[in-house]
């Protein structure tokens, strides 16, 4: 069992690639920015949300990904502690989806949940065709540092075991795709949990 959504590229890279905002305060706290982006390209790209942005191709220059994302920074920019929370990133993305008159809607998912669930809810949701912000805290796993505190997309999840204990996820970040273990991020080790954004269309 294997779902794999298109994407969208900045030249060379598999979505945005946060390390290259030229600014310092996007460069190490505009992750939050970059998912709400990204979901607004992929929504409008391949599911027709035309007020979500301006972009009719999925091969975007730097310069035009700089432009929407200097229009989204005011909603959810870097700020002290960071978009922290989905309630908080709710609220934000929410004013941008106003402002937008759009008509898509959001729920979230906890961290709090079990990892069964957490599954069948990816499952549900990328086969839809509809990515996934999610957001990890802190972890105990020192590897996952350069995803810790970080909001990234879900794009992806694939399974050959029927009780899916090798269940993966392919999370995209820093403008490359890459393939974890779902159990793996989900538990973090720490009592402060995540979670994901779903939307709704």
């Amino acid at each position: 069992m294997q779902k794999e959504l298109s994407y969208y590229r900045v030249g060379d890279d598999y979505g945005w690639d946060q390390d290259k905002f030229p600014g310092f305060l996007m460069k190490h706290g505009g992750c939050a920015a970059v998912t709400a982006c990204d979901s607004c390209i992929y929504l409008k790209l391949y599911k027709g949300q035309y007020e979500l942005c301006p972009y009719t191709s999925a091969d975007l220059t730097m310069e035009e990904y700089l432009e929407f994302a200097g229009e989204m920074k005011p909603y959810l920019h870097p700020r002290m502690g960071g978009i922290d929370t989905l309630n908080l990133y709710m609220d934000c993305f929410g004013n941008y989806l106003h402002d937008r008159e759009s008509s898509l809607e959001m729920t979230s998912f906890s961290g709090d949940g079990s990892l069964e669930d957490a599954e069948q809810v990816i499952i549900e949701q990328l086969d839809r065709e509809i990515p996934i912000p999610y957001l990890m805290l802190r972890h105990k796993d020192q590897a996952l540092d350069d995803y810790t505190w970080h909001w990234f997309m879900l794009t992806g999840y694939k399974t050959e075991a029927e009780d899916r204990k090798d269940f993966r996820v392919k999370v995209v970040t820093y403008g490359e795709a890459v393939w974890f273990d779902l159990a793996r991020l989900w538990d973090t080790g720490y009592e402060q949990k995540g979670g994901m954004i779903l939307f709704h269309l």
